[in-house]
């Protein structure tokens, strides 16, 4: 769940405990040595995510290989699946919820994701600042106002909430999108949160 080391954001924002500079994070919990996972440990990994074999979270995780390769899946399926919603428009649902849950490592790997993708940062530095209002467009204001709902009070939501998003141009298969990477950083962000810690640049 890293962003790659290549990429720099074209500045660095700071807000309320929130950036998007590249971070690290470190488990609270033994991690799997590489040297003595087992075949299918490693096939796991493997699958995963370029950077699975240096990864703690990776590393924690594949202590149950077959979850991990059930996770990886939906996790690679709702992020990366063509068609539906943009990808630039997931990634700043996810940086939303994110924000809302106070999960500061997933908050700056998918605002760089978006900026990479969106190729601008503006909308970031607002989820930050305040989420609840976020976005410089109707479009992306109808997002994060449906991810903060979704996340804060998901009992709460209601037939307006998709006619919202429905108002602003979306169709049903970019709404479910939106619903599948708001829903699934529920599970991410608690999985970071109660498994270790993110790890700020030293100076930052």
């Amino acid at each position: 769940m890293s962003t790659p080391a290549a990429f720099k954001p074209e500045r660095i924002i700071q807000s309320h405990g929130f950036t998007n500079a590249s971070l690290e994070w470190d488990a609270w919990l033994d991690v799997v040595d590489v040297d003595k996972a087992t075949p299918a440990q490693i096939a796991v990994l493997e699958e995963s995510h370029p950077k699975a074999k240096t990864s703690d979270y990776y590393l924690l995780l594949v202590h149950q290989p077959e979850i991990l390769r059930q996770r990886s899946t939906a996790f690679n399926a709702i992020m990366y699946a063509p068609g539906g919603l943009s990808r630039a428009e997931r990634e700043l649902g996810a940086t939303v919820v994110s924000r809302i849950n106070g999960c500061v490592y997933c908050a700056s790997v998918h605002a760089q994701r978006f900026e990479q993708l969106a190729k601008r940062a503006d909308v970031i530095g607002q989820v930050f600042d305040e989420p609840r209002g976020a976005g410089t467009t109707a479009r992306e204001k109808a997002i994060a106002a449906f991810s903060v709902k979704i996340t804060e009070s998901p009992s709460a939501l209601n037939a307006a909430d998709i006619d919202a998003l429905k108002s602003e141009g979306m169709n049903e298969a970019e709404i479910l999108d939106l619903l599948h990477s708001d829903a699934i950083f529920a599970w991410a962000n608690r999985l970071m949160l109660n498994l270790g810690e993110p790890v700020f640049p030293e100076g930052s």
